[in-house]
């Protein structure tokens, strides 16, 4: 038999380019929740020397983006929203956990937490996804 739709989109999510580029795993994923987690680095650092913001929404996106695709269906976002609480340095293991809040038939909504090796909360987001019929390129259809 297979491989089952969260293992396919767990392997997909972790071969894709940009996601290696940040050496981003999968820690867990289920439908409709996903952490994910990486290890913030000196080539992450922005002007202030603290890890750079886009970084640390690149983490969030991915988690978003896994648990909304989750169900095997193609979902793309419609909006992220994010607040920094605290600044991340070289060396700290960031972990972005989305859980998802709500699922209509088109429209999806997400709550995600990043927090430190020490637990303490570095950014919180909120994010919609729209929901298409299609499912994703490497789920098969039969």
């Amino acid at each position: 038999m297979g491989k089952d739709i969260l293992e396919l989109v767990k392997e997909n999510v972790e071969k894709e380019p940009y996601v290696r580029i940040f050496d981003m795993k999968v820690l867990e994923l289920r439908q409709g929740y996903s952490k994910v987690q990486m290890k913030a680095k000196k080539d992450h650092l922005n002007l202030h020397c603290t890890i750079h913001g886009g970084a640390i929404f690149s983490l969030i996106d991915v988690a978003f983006g896994s648990a909304a695709n989750s169900y095997g269906n193609i979902a793309v976002a419609l909006n992220i929203d994010i607040n920094y609480t605290r600044p991340s340095n070289p060396g700290d293991i960031l972990t972005a956990e989305a859980t998802e809040v709500s699922r209509g038939r088109t429209i999806g909504t997400y709550n995600i937490l990043v927090k430190n090796g020490q637990g303490k909360t570095v950014a919180s987001s909120q994010a919609i996804a729209f929901i298409k019929k299609e499912k994703l390129p490497f789920i098969d259809a039969s």
